[in-house]
């Protein structure tokens, strides 16, 4: 009944969408009305997935100080317009567009339609062309978002303009095109369902770079290395931004079947939303045995890295595996971020840990629990080694991971070390001290607030400097 009435309010959405005449001749038939259908159902997978963008702003915003919130909050408008350009004009041809194994050739400055032979590996499906755009390139957006996520507090904004049109064209469609766009890991089988590797190891990498190229925020680190904690101004915009997150990636995996119909999309919303628990879960329970409390950024961190881990397998494994896979991820992201902070790389959001190593977690372990029935089933690759697959289908999970952190770490190197020494990455102390808001902006985001703040530490020190009176 349920999977009727569905069927029933999607028809209804694709008669608003398109044309009614469309369905009218005699000569239509029940293809049309099934592409129409898939096509509504994979725009609203795009809303949710651009939604997503709020979730960003809210989780980044809160977890970095007051007067940076503004700044972290606008560049992620701007990276997401940055990616609406670029994608179109250039990225989603060298994502998608016909080509060799290496990138794609064809399918630039997309004009509608009328250019679908140019994308043969997006030819599996019915779904309108632009539509098919519009999906990957909410994708693509949300890389450029994690990689821009480790500049946070420090760079200029000038950097996340000009590496960002880089990212857009020179790293993940290259990315994209060896995994779902015809390319030598889509030619071997590499599973990667909705982006462990293409989307979530492509932005941590990238991440990492900037993260190292910058160095810590002032204050991050006293004399003897041991790291400080430097606080969010605002726990509760960090939660709601997850939970939005959370929302959004019901269109993230199961819109990546591009298919309305039948109930496997329900199925890859079951083994998404229970790994993301999963991962809750055990982020709490590591967090409460280290620290000896329940932390709550750690659970949400949790979370994050377990809906990452399954974003590439969710296709491919059985419930009780995604669960396991959600909950090592929300350990594993846990011990890995405590330990990469302890080693000098100063992080505000995570993005290496919760993006990187879950994503690496996620890729390998669709070569562990894939099913055969669910493998046959996407088509893609083979089953894993718990399945009778043997190491095959994790050595070609293996190649994937190494071949894109590899890949990516160096083209990152070379833009960001050529920026670093031609332009600068990194705000002046005096301009970090008073905050990017009103460096790079000129105004603050709390502007009350912070005036309240500024006066208050001016009265200070002209207390200090005034003698007493006798």
């Amino acid at each position: 009944m349920k999977k009727r009435m569905l069927g029933i309010a999607l028809g209804m959405l694709a008669l608003l969408v398109f044309p009614l005449s469309a369905f009218a001749d005699d000569g239509a038939t029940n293809l049309q009305l099934q592409a129409g259908i898939n096509s509504v159902f994979v725009f609203l997978a795009v809303m949710l997935v651009f939604f997503m963008q709020a979730g960003f702003v809210l989780l980044e915003a809160g977890t970095v100080r007051m007067k940076n919130a503004g700044h972290v909050a606008g560049k992620t408008v701007l990276t997401l317009g940055i990616s609406v350009i670029v994608f179109w004009a250039v990225g989603f041809g060298l994502g998608f567009g016909n080509g060799n194994g290496i990138i794609g050739q064809t399918g630039f400055f997309l004009s509608g339609g009328n250019m679908a032979s140019s994308f043969d590996s997006l030819a599996f499906s019915d779904v309108s062309l632009t539509v098919k755009f519009l999906f990957q390139l909410s994708f693509a957006a949300i890389s450029l978002a994690i990689a821009s996520g480790g500049m946070a507090e420090r760079a200029k904004l000038s950097v996340y303009i000009i590496f960002g049109t880089l990212f857009m064209v020179v790293i993940y469609p290259a990315v994209a095109h060896w995994v779902w766009g015809g390319g030598w890991l889509g030619q071997l089988g590499m599973q990667d369902y909705a982006g462990s590797t293409v989307v979530h190891l492509t932005g941590a990498t990238a991440a990492l770079v900037a993260t190292f190229l910058l160095k810590p925020r002032l204050g991050k680190y006293n004399k003897d290395g041991k790291p400080n904690v430097i606080p969010g101004h605002n726990q509760v915009y960090t939660v709601l931004g997850v939970v939005i997150l959370w929302i959004g990636w019901f269109g993230f995996n199961p819109g990546s079947g591009l298919s309305g119909l039948g109930d496997f999309f329900g199925y890859v919303s079951l083994t998404t939303n229970i790994a993301a628990a999963g991962g809750a879960l055990a982020a709490l329970a590591i967090s409460w045995m280290v620290f000896g409390k329940g932390d709550i950024p750690s659970m949400l961190n949790g979370v994050l890295a377990a809906l990452v881990a399954i974003t590439g397998s969710c296709a491919f494994v059985e419930p009780w595996a995604a669960v396991v896979i959600g909950a090592v991820a929300g350990t594993v992201a846990f011990l890995a971020g405590q330990w990469l902070e302890r080693a000098g790389l100063d992080d505000p959001i995570y993005a290496v840990s919760v993006h990187g190593i879950a994503g690496v977690w996620g890729a390998l372990s669709t070569g562990l629990f894939a099913t055969p029935e669910l493998a046959e089933t996407t088509g893609v690759g083979q089953a894993g080694l718990f399945y009778g697959g043997g190491i095959h289908q994790l050595g070609i999970q293996a190649l994937g991971v190494a071949g894109t952190f590899v890949f990516v770490l160096v083209i990152s190197f070379i833009i960001l070390g050529a920026m670093k020494v031609t332009m600068g990455l990194r705000v002046t102390e005096e301009e970090e001290m008073m905050g990017l808001d009103i460096s790079e902006h000129g105004t603050y985001g709390y502007p009350e607030q912070m005036k309240l703040l500024t006066d208050a530490e001016a009265l200070s020190r002209l207390h200090k400097s005034t003698p007493p009176v006798n």
